[in-house]
């Protein structure tokens, strides 16, 4: 179908595995990737963990006459580029916007301007979007899509998502793609402009567009030194620096935890199926994990079982309670997840033992608290 795939932000966490799946595949790969500083380093090159077999172009997608050349020959692209962080994103609004929606602005000007051979685009969204994820109702079994939980109950240190009527504690739900939309981050509302440009402009040019809404994604070559990055990997850093994971609210507070090879997967299923264009897709596993059970569970893999997570009720601005992906309309295709939270973990920790870790989560928490973001 595809000779030469694009990838975009390729020599990422998950660009890079993706990378190596497209390989392994039989397709012809070109990375275009900045090399962020936060992400690779100050003075970064080529991470040794990308495959040499891809062809590598630095560049941004912001800068036209760059993503332009990088984007000849090529039949699909697979668009990971993007700033990843939930709570800088909200003090670094301009450089968020500019990379996440900009760049994806971008991208899609040129394919509908310029003579390009692109037949398929598989853009990276998130599920940020959603918010809060989808609740029941005890009492009834009612489906309610609640948005936040009010700052006075979490002054409170209440967390629970309550029903504002009853005031009943809400069960979380497995979240459908059909879910109402309420994002609660700049990072989110980004991501949510990036899925929904590439949709729109797919529909209105012809040209097939997928949207991966990512769960939480976690594995081998997540930066072990961005404290913005995915809870495994700042958990992972903390405890490789002898450190207990810092965790907010009451780390009762679950997601759906994804193996970044799982992820990989997906998307390549879902960019060889026609029947998926012009739609986006929960990848997701529709298993429930809390956050402090992550935490222990590394903190026990990596042989530090009395770092116990350090959990001081302390919450974050936007934070949400309890999001798990319903998974049914990939499966529905014939994709579901393989690897379980254990395994997927237990994969990390090996890698993360050749690999440095600075920890900046203590400089990351201060400047939230500065910014007003955390409250104490």
């Amino acid at each position: 179908m595809f000779k030469r795939i694009l990838v975009t932000g390729g020599a990422g966490f998950i660009g890079s595995h993706m990378v190596d799946l497209l390989l392994e595949r039989g397709y012809q790969v070109r990375v275009f990737d900045n090399l962020e500083p936060q992400v690779h380093g100050e003075a970064a090159g080529i991470p040794d963990y990308l495959a040499r077999e891809a062809e590598f172009v630095r560049g941004d997608v912001r800068d036209r006459a760059a993503l332009m050349k990088a984007l000849d020959g090529c039949d699909a692209v697979i668009h990971d580029a993007a700033m990843v962080g939930v709570g800088q994103s909200q003090y670094q609004v301009m450089r968020y916007a500019d990379a996440n929606v900009g760049g994806t602005a971008n991208l899609l000007d040129i394919l509908v301007t310029e003579k390009t051979s692109v037949q398929r685009l598989l853009v990276a969204s998130s599920m940020s979007l959603y918010g809060e994820g989808m609740y029941r109702r005890p009492s009834d079994g009612a489906a309610l899509f609640p948005q936040l939980r009010p700052d006075a109950q979490l002054a409170k240190r209440d967390f629970e998502m309550r029903d504002p009527v009853s005031g009943e504690v809400l069960e979380a739900a497995p979240t459908p793609e059909e879910k109402p939309l309420h994002c609660t981050s700049v990072y989110a509302l980004t991501k949510k402009d990036q899925e929904e440009y590439a949709l729109l402009v797919g529909r209105a040019h012809k040209i097939p567009v997928i949207a991966c809404r990512y769960f939480n994604v976690y594995g081998p070559r997540q930066s072990l030194s961005n404290p913005y990055t995915g809870v495994a990997a700042i958990f992972s850093s903390r405890i490789k620096n002898g450190k207990a994971p810092l965790i907010y609210e009451d780390g009762k507070q679950s997601r759906d935890f994804i193996n970044v090879r799982d992820l990989v997967e997906a998307k390549l299923f879902l960019l060889e199926n026609p029947a998926a264009n012009h739609a986006a897709y929960n990848l997701c596993t529709g298993k429930s994990t809390s956050v402090a059970d992550i935490a222990r569970h590394l903190a026990r893999l990596m042989n530090h079982p009395e770092l116990e997570p350090e959990i001081p009720m302390s919450y974050r601005s936007g934070d949400i309670r309890h999001c798990i992906g319903d998974p049914s309309k990939v499966a529905s295709l014939g994709w579901k997840a393989r690897i379980n939270v254990e395994d997927g973990l237990r994969e990390l920790v090996k890698w993360s033992e050749s690999v440095e870790a600075v920890d900046a989560v203590d400089k990351a928490h201060r400047e939230l608290v500065a910014f007003g973001l955390v409250k104490e």
